[in-house]
C-alpha cells in the first residue's frame, strides 16, 4: 500500500515520517497533481494542504476519480478538510475539527484555513494565523468569551493575507491583546492537530458510503483516456529522469531500439536507409561513434549509428517502447522519486533556471566525455537544445546535489 501525503505548511516531512515512516511526502496539492500520480487500489492519498492562489486548486473531479479507482482519500486541516466536507457523501474521509466546522456549516470560507507562508526551504513557515485556529482556541474556553468573539470578528474582517499576529494585535483594543497572546499558544493549532489525526487514520476503515455510485464521465468529466494522458505525462518525466541520471539507461535505450530496428529489417534495411553499400562508413556517420567503437565490425558500427540517428531515418516515436521497458524495471520507483525531489528542489531554490543551452553544458560534465554528440545520442538526445530543455526541470535538484 502506497501512502502519499500532500502537506506544507501544516506539517513538515519530518512530522509525517514520525507517524508514517514509509509515506511519500509531496508539496501542497494543486489542480492535476492527483491524476499525475500512479495509483493502485488500496493506496491512500492524504490531502492536508493545497494551493489557493498561485495555482488552481485541487479539483473535485480528480478526487472523485481516485475514489472510483479504489484509492482511500483522507482530507483534514486545510484544503483537505474543505474538499472532504464537499465530497464525504462520495467516500472521501474527513478527519478532525476543521472538517467538522466545514461539514456542519459553522464556517464556509476558504479564508478560514488559508495562511501566508514562506518557501519550502524554510519549511513553509506560516507568517499569518489561520482563522480556524483562533476559533478553536476561543471554543476551548481559555479566554473570556466576549474578548474571544471580538478577536475572531477582527480577524474575519481582515483579508487572510493580513492576519499576522502583529497585525491582529494592532487591530484590537488594548484590553483584548492579552487574550490574543493566550490564543497564540501552539496547543490551539487545530490544523496541526487535525493533520496528525489524519495520518493516524491511514490503514483504518473507510467511510460507509450509502448506496453504490460510479465516477463515470457524466459525473467527473474525466475519461480513462484523459486520466491516462495525465499519467503518461508523468511517466515521460520519469523516463527523462532515468535518461539524465541512470547510468544503466544507455544500454536499455540501445536494447529497445535494437528490437525496433530488427522489426524493420536489420542490417539490409540499415544499409539502405544510411546509404552505405560498401565496406566503409563515410566521415559524417563515423562522427556518431566514440573513438573506441570505430574499430568494431562494420555491421556493429552500422547498428550503433542507426539507433543514434533514429529521427533522421524513422519517424516512429521510440518513447512508447522505451517506457514499456522502463515501467518494468526494478528502479522505476527510484526514478519516480527523482520527480518529487526535483519538484521540492525547485520550490526551495531562490535562483532562477538558466537557459537550455547553459543547462546542457553544465549537465554534460556528468558524463565526462570528449564526444558529447555521441553521449547525448546514447540517451536519445539530438542536440544541446533538446538536452537543455530536458535538464531544466531537474536543474535545481542537480545543483543541490553538486553542493
Amino acid at each position: 500500500m502506497k501512502v502519499v501525503v500532500y502537506t506544507g505548511p501544516t506539517l513538515s516531512a519530518d512530522d509525517v515520517h514520525a507517524v508514517l515512516p514509509e509515506a511519500v511526502v509531496v508539496p501542497p496539492a494543486a489542480r492535476g497533481d492527483l491524476l499525475k500520480e500512479e495509483w493502485s487500489r488500496d493506496d491512500t492519498a492524504v490531502i492536508i494542504d493545497g494551493y489557493y492562489r498561485e495555482r488552481l486548486s485541487v479539483g473535485h473531479k480528480e478526487i472523485l476519480w481516485l475514489l472510483n479507482e479504489g484509492v482511500h482519500v483522507i482530507g483534514a486541516a486545510s484544503m483537505g478538510a474543505l474538499r472532504a466536507a464537499e465530497l464525504s457523501p462520495f467516500g472521501m474521509n474527513g478527519v478532525g475539527e476543521v472538517y467538522e466546522m466545514f461539514s456542519s456549516g459553522a464556517v464556509d470560507g476558504d479564508d478560514e484555513v488559508a495562511v501566508l507562508h514562506g518557501p519550502a526551504e524554510h519549511g513553509y513557515r506560516a507568517t499569518t494565523v489561520a482563522l480556524v485556529n483562533l476559533r478553536h482556541g476561543v471554543a476551548q474556553g481559555t479566554v473570556d468569551p466576549e474578548a474571544g468573539a471580538r478577536i475572531v470578528a477582527a480577524a474575519k474582517a481582515r483579508p487572510f493575507t493580513h492576519r499576522s499576529w502583529e497585525e491582529l494585535r494592532d487591530a484590537l483594543d488594548p484590553a483584548d491583546r492579552a487574550a490574543l497572546a493566550v490564543l497564540r499558544d501552539e496547543k490551539h493549532d487545530v490544523k496541526r492537530l487535525d493533520a496528525l489525526a489524519a495520518l493516524n487514520e491511514v490503514g483504518g476503515e473507510r467511510p460507509d458510503v450509502a448506496g453504490a455510485w460510479s465516477a463515470d464521465i457524466a459525473l467527473t468529466g474525466i475519461t480513462h483516456y484523459e486520466a491516462l494522458k495525465w499519467r503518461a505525462t508523468r511517466d515521460l518525466d520519469v523516463m527523462n529522469a532515468a535518461r539524465l541520471f541512470a547510468p544503466e539507461y544507455p544500454d536499455l535505450h540501445a536494447a529497445v531500439l535494437d528490437g525496433l530496428l530488427a522489426e524493420f529489417g536489420g542490417e539490409s534495411y540499415t544499409r539502405e536507409k544510411l546509404g552505405v553499400y560498401g565496406d566503409e562508413l563515410p566521415p559524417e556517420l563515423e562522427a556518431w561513434l566514440a573513438p573506441a567503437e570505430r574499430d568494431l565490425p562494420l555491421a556493429e558500427r552500422l547498428r550503433l549509428v542507426m539507433i543514434r540517428v533514429w529521427p533522421v531515418w524513422q519517424s516512429e516515436d521510440w518513447r512508447r517502447a522505451v517506457l514499456d521497458r522502463l515501467r518494468a524495471h526494478p528502479n522505476w520507483d527510484e526514478w519516480s522519486g527523482l520527480l518529487v525531489a526535483a519538484k521540492l528542489a525547485r520550490a526551495t531554490t531562490k535562483a532562477g533556471t538558466p537557459p537550455p543551452e547553459f543547462c546542457a553544458r553544465l549537465f554534460l560534465r556528468h558524463w565526462k566525455t570528449a564526444t558529447p554528440q555521441v553521449e547525448m545520442a546514447r540517451r536519445g538526445f539530438y542536440g544541446m537544445d533538446d538536452l537543455g530543455r530536458t535538464v531544466m526541470p531537474f536543474f535545481a535538484l542537480d545543483a543541490q546535489r553538486r553542493r
